[in-house]
């Protein structure tokens, strides 16, 4: 008789939002169809060796799955290393956060807004003039190693200077700015480039280049067309285009950058 109980319930929901997260987290980094042919010899593994007991299908499939980790843990490190932070810090952290700062009549959410809004006007000036920009914004993930490849400045966010950075005669215009809490910590940076075959054709380097942040951080990128001005915002592994600066503002409020 086959015995049933409540933790065998928790196993199966366990398992369930595992495969949820995983199946997320391969979405927003273009490897969904990677995450299906895991999924498929997992369950071939399962059904040979423990439902159906047969022994030499199942050491030779154990054998495959104890190798597969390890180079699915190589291959994936960024992205599991993403779904550890975003395990660990839920929204509702943020919601208690906030509250607790309301609640304390503290006020650095003013100082807070000043600096997104001087990040605003520098992309509505630069997308007037068509000067291609691409601003990274750190969240809970620390960007330390993109940070290095490009020059550590360390500066006060202004408006001015994010321009001035930017402007095509600068030596400083190629490559992204980061942006972590209240200071400019590095520009000229080097991003991972997203491989993924369905971005529109008519999107550059640049957008690119952001989207692939946003697939391995979760990071949210800033991106300004050299050819056509628009504001875009790569967030999540997702990239939205021709976004107004109204929407650039709400966006940077609401997902907690800095």
């Amino acid at each position: 008789m086959l015995n049933f109980g409540i933790k065998d319930v928790i196993d199966i929901l366990l398992v369930a939002t595992l495969l949820y997260y995983i199946y997320r987290l391969m979405k927003k980094s273009g490897s969904l169809s990677l995450f299906y042919g895991v999924l498929f010899f997992t369950v071939v593994w399962v059904i040979a060796a423990e439902i159906l007991s047969m022994r030499l299908t199942g050491t030779i499939l154990d054998k495959f799955m104890s190798i597969g980790l390890i180079v699915l843990v190589i291959l994936f490190q960024d992205q599991i290393k993403r779904f550890l932070i975003d395990l660990g810090s839920q929204r509702q952290w943020h919601r208690l956060k906030r509250w607790l700062r309301h609640g304390s009549g503290d006020d650095s959410d003013s100082g807070h807004h000043a600096e997104i809004m001087a990040v605003v006007y520098a992309c509505m000036a630069m997308s007037k003039s068509k000067t291609g920009a691409l601003i990274v914004f750190q969240r809970k993930m620390p960007l330390t190693d993109y940070e290095k490849t490009g020059d550590i400045i360390q500066a006060d966010i202004n408006t001015r200077l994010i321009e001035n950075i930017f402007f095509k005669n600068s030596p400083l215009h190629d490559g992204a700015m980061i942006i972590a809490g209240d200071k400019i910590t590095s520009v000229g940076c080097i991003l991972p480039v997203s491989h993924d075959m369905n971005i529109p054709k008519s999107l550059g380097l640049r957008h690119r280049a952001a989207l692939g942040m946003s697939q391995v951080t979760d990071a949210v990128c800033v991106i300004v067309s050299e050819e056509t001005g628009n504001i875009s915002v790569a967030i999540d592994g997702e990239i939205r285009v021709k976004v107004s600066a109204i929407d650039l503002e709400n966006i940077l409020s609401t997902t907690h950058v800095g």
